[in-house]
């Protein structure tokens, strides 16, 4: 009965997981090329955060009821991490910062530690901290080397902040595109080299044809940092929101206020003038 009960979860993990990386690669795609600030931007952006959530949760606990797929528990969370972090990017206001960011800090320094020991250890030719079921060679080493060095910039970039007190600019804007970005990358990575890779004939193959849809978020997100970086045309900055409390306008007097303040003083000084003219001595 328990064993069932397991295998229903695990189904339907992995139909949320796939479900949730589908349409991660569809709004996160329409939120890449949609104008930064518009509202099919902030909509896309929306349901990339939620979808991309889903398939990051259910591939956690996949990562630990399926065998040799502990290391994936790890992509999950760091995928988790850059989406999370990168919508705290775009919603803090400008120089904002406080829990969360440390928060976010702690979790980039428990991802970076065991990515460092597994490409020390693959590097050096010890045995790897965790195993696999796909080999650590070829482009999957190449990966192994590319998380890596993301999570030691993540974790670098969360620290500045933590000691800043808060992002503002183009900083904050960067901050929020490259991590989102990137989480898209890791979407495609996952759809192509480890979903639709097992639907091909034969036993379980990645062609070289399917890590290139990789490079198309990594081109995007060129295209837009130097775009945010340069002269900022139309589309090419998130709404900044400032850190200082906005001041309350001041009042100014409506025509009929004014009117009515214009009476009475006229009236005043016209009884003024009236009471010295009454108390002036008669000659």
């Amino acid at each position: 009965m328990q064993s069932r009960l397991i295998h229903a979860l695990t189904l339907a993990a992995f139909a949320l997981h796939i479900g949730g990386g589908a349409v991660g690669l569809v709004s996160g795609t329409l939120a890449v090329i949609a104008r930064k600030g518009a509202r099919l931007h902030r909509k896309a952006g929306t349901v990339f955060v939620i979808s991309m959530t889903v398939m990051a949760v259910f591939g956690c606990y996949l990562g630990f009821v399926m065998p040799d797929q502990r290391v994936n528990v790890f992509i999950s969370v760091f995928a988790l991490y850059l989406i999370a972090t990168a919508w705290l990017a775009a919603t803090r206001r400008d120089g904002a910062g406080g829990l969360y960011e440390k928060i976010a800090l702690l979790v980039g320094l428990c991802l970076c530690a065991p990515f460092v020991i597994l490409s020390l250890q693959l590097a050096l030719g010890l045995t790897p901290l965790f195993k696999s079921a796909v080999p650590f060679k070829g482009p999957v080493l190449i990966a192994i080397y590319g998380f890596t060095s993301v999570l030691v910039i993540a974790a670098l970039g969360d620290a500045r902040v933590v000691l800043a007190g808060g992002i503002s600019g183009v900083a904050r804007i960067s901050r929020h595109l490259w991590r989102m970005c990137l989480g898209l990358t890791l979407a495609a990575g996952s759809g192509f080299t480890n979903g639709f890779a097992r639907l091909l004939p034969g036993p379980y193959h990645v062609p070289p044809a399917f890590f290139l849809p990789q490079f198309i978020p990594l081109g995007l997100l060129i295209f837009w940092m130097i775009r945010v970086r340069t002269a900022g045309g139309p589309g090419s900055r998130l709404p900044c929101r400032s850190a200082e409390p906005r001041r309350a306008p001041l009042l100014s007097a409506t025509p009929i206020q004014a009117n009515s303040s214009a009476i009475v003083l006229t009236a005043c000084r016209a009884s003024a003038g009236s009471g010295a003219v009454e108390s002036s001595p008669t000659p």
